[in-house]
């Protein structure tokens, strides 16, 4: 069923206007008497298409249901810029997986370091790959990306996560360890170096000022892309495998 993010619906009664309406009435050729989902603070609204304005759609509500595709974690991915288009595929993938939040980060040994006005808009390309995929894979809410910040403040960030993993390319624990030997976190900070990966300094700063634990995700060397998607589905997997 179609699904679009919308603010707090209020009444029985509502009109989708702009882009999503024409999306309804042109890519997707809905008809009246189909239902579609909108979709506000994990809360699915659905709805009965009843007619159709000059640029709008107007629905009837049918019911109210507890949206079920949220992770039982909240896990912010700390991404370091990678080169290239490599983070629309990191964005899209992350969301579709559940990630809560991006946060990106500007380390020691990132290549790709943008001007802050070009780099405005690639957050606002980003956010709305974060939007479509967030609707094609039904989550119950727009996971964020935020603009990037220096490592230093990035781990500043992750303090305020239950707990913290950076994965590292020259080894560390076993995540399913790391994982298992405390309690169910609700929130994660997952951290993911460059294409040249994290400097000691990086690593040695994340594990004594945030706890962060050093994971590793094993013997063969991921490039930065890979690594975050994996590390992120392994981590909410496991989380999830527990309760």
């Amino acid at each position: 069923m179609p699904r679009f993010f919308v603010n707090e619906p209020v009444g029985d009664f509502f009109e989708i206007l702009g882009n999503d309406a024409a999306h309804i009435m042109k890519s997707l050729r809905m008809q009246r008497g189909e239902m579609l989902t909108l979709c506000h603070n994990e809360l699915d609204y659905v709805c009965e298409i009843t007619d159709f304005g000059e640029g709008s759609v107007k629905l009837r509500l049918l019911r109210v249901e507890k949206c079920d595709s949220e992770p039982s974690v909240e896990v912010t991915l700390f991404q370091a810029l990678p080169k290239g288009d490599k983070m629309d595929f990191i964005v899209q993938k992350a969301v579709e997986i559940g990630v809560d939040e991006i946060v990106l980060m500007l380390t020691s040994r990132c290549v790709s370091r943008p001007d802050e006005k070009s780099l405005q808009k690639k957050v606002s390309r980003w956010q709305k790959i974060a939007e479509e995929a967030a609707k094609q894979s039904g989550r119950g809410r727009i996971p964020r990306v935020l603009e990037a910040v220096s490592f230093e403040n990035a781990v500043e960030i992750a303090k305020r996560s239950e707990k913290t993993l950076l994965f590292y390319e020259n080894g560390g624990s076993p995540l399913r360890g790391a994982i298992n030997n405390t309690e169910n976190p609700r929130s994660i900070a997952v951290f993911i170096g460059p294409e040249g990966g994290f400097e000691r300094t990086e690593v040695d700063l994340a594990s004594n000022a945030a706890g962060a634990t050093i994971c590793t995700l094993g013997r063969r060397i991921l490039r930065t892309e890979t690594a975050a998607i994996v590390a992120t589905a392994l981590v909410i997997y496991e989380i999830e495998a527990k309760n």
